[in-house]
């Protein structure tokens, strides 16, 4: 019947591989920020050099995110993100193969870095091929989730790995499980299920091109472009620079590692508790303020704390409500902007979100002559005032309900 519409019990198998495989990126991504020192020491160059490892995913993600996005919204998300998983898995490996050469590994980086695209752009595209519109908040929420248990793994395994093992053979290991991981989505992963999640009018979507034009026209949208930028600046820059902001009140890398993964565990708390409130109430913007203004307390925490345990629940308490923001902003995006995309609206969003590259380098810039952070972090504080201003701009979008009286059934 054209009427009828399910949820199948198989979207949770499709949602487990894509977690598995952004699980598995930020690993890479993340895996030489808590060994900042050791790093530079061991390749021989500078602590911007291995800043650059990090940052060279954001930078690559900026000319990329639009094709990107044209493929998965063109051809589907099973095979854009399988051609993202399988340049993960290759190049993931090549870089553990590395061995000391500093330039080999910022290579094989670059070619990590041009897969992230593919993934990140399709985080809104799964849930709403396969998830109810009720569901899909959740959904993000859930592959934001393992995005951020990907960067606390990161976190705290590297330090605590490099102690047994060379830092190339770390990065092998990270590799083997990266390519597993695009192996398990290839072979699992489907494009769609044999019937729609939702109504017609809920899954509609136009082509790339106008749905750019209608994004564009958007100013709610163009609101929310600032405000992940500033969201997704600040938690790039401290996550980067995680070992160097604390490195000079005397802490170590394994102190920089455990701090960074409890930022992320405060995160990924976050990012399952907050989404389903917003779903349930048919709300986004009192949910985006909230994390925000409550992000503050936290970030003045951490630019001021000298003692272990003010930083650590600094740390988690930024990572609960800054990141519980940011998969709610996301479906936000989708449903204001509909009938864009998800993959376009996605993309420009974690376009925006990747070129805060520039306060990341930023942060590096504006330490102090004794390597503080202080002025950065403080730098971070004001971003987060004008962005909460900008979030009471923002409006709800209006949730559509069904007119005709299909029925929804869960097989």
């Amino acid at each position: 019947m054209n009427n009828q519409y399910r949820l199948y019990p198989y979207r949770w198998v499709v949602l487990a591989v894509f977690m598995f495989i952004n699980l598995t990126i930020q690993i890479l991504w993340i895996s030489y920020a808590p060994i900042t020192g050791p790093a530079a020491m061991f390749y021989g160059v500078s602590d911007l050099q291995i800043g650059w490892l990090a940052m060279s995913f954001m930078i690559a993600f900026i000319p990329l995110s639009i094709p990107v996005s044209w493929v998965i919204d063109t051809y589907g998300f099973r095979l854009a993100v399988s051609i993202g998983a399988i340049l993960m898995g290759v190049f993931g490996l090549l870089r553990g193969l590395a061995g000391t050469s500093y330039n080999t590994v910022l290579l094989a980086t670059i070619g990590i870095a041009a897969a992230q695209p593919f993934l990140l752009n399709a985080w809104t595209k799964v849930p709403a091929n396969w998830f109810s519109i009720e569901e899909r908040a959740t959904a993000v929420g859930m592959v934001t989730l393992s995005n951020l248990v990907g960067t606390a793994l990161g976190m705290v395994l590297t330090p605590v790995l490099i102690e047994s093992m060379s830092i190339p053979n770390v990065q092998l290991i990270f590799g083997g499980v990266a390519a597993l991981s695009a192996v398990l989505f290839v072979v699992l992963a489907r494009e769609t299920p044999p019937t729609p999640p939702c109504p017609a009018g809920q899954e509609v979507r136009a082509l790339m091109l106008d749905g750019l034009k209608n994004a564009a026209k958007n100013r709610y949208f163009w609101i929310y472009l600032a405000v992940s930028f500033i969201g997704l600046g600040v938690f790039n820059g401290i996550t980067t620079w995680v070992e160097s902001i604390i490195r000079p009140r005397g802490f170590t890398p394994t102190d920089a590692g455990t701090l960074g993964a409890l930022m992320l565990a405060g995160g990924v708390i976050g990012a399952v508790v907050i989404p389903p409130f917003s779903d349930r109430q048919h709300k986004r913007k009192r949910f985006i303020l909230m994390g925000f203004v409550l992000t503050i307390p936290f970030l003045i925490g951490l630019t001021y704390g000298t003692s272990l345990w003010v930083l650590l629940i600094s740390a988690f308490g930024l990572g609960f409500f800054l990141t519980s923001a940011m998969p709610i902003g996301m479906q936000y995006a989708a449903e204001i902007t509909r009938p864009t995309p998800e993959g376009t609206s996605n993309g420009l969003i974690q376009l925006f979100g990747q070129a805060s590259v520039v306060f990341v380098y930023i942060m590096e810039a504006v330490k102090t002559p004794e390597g503080s952070f202080t002025p950065a972090l403080l730098l971070a504080l004001g971003l987060l005032v004008l962005g909460t201003f900008l979030i009471t701009r923002l409006k709800d979008p209006e949730f559509e309900t069904p007119t005709s009286e299909p029925s929804l059934s869960v097989d």
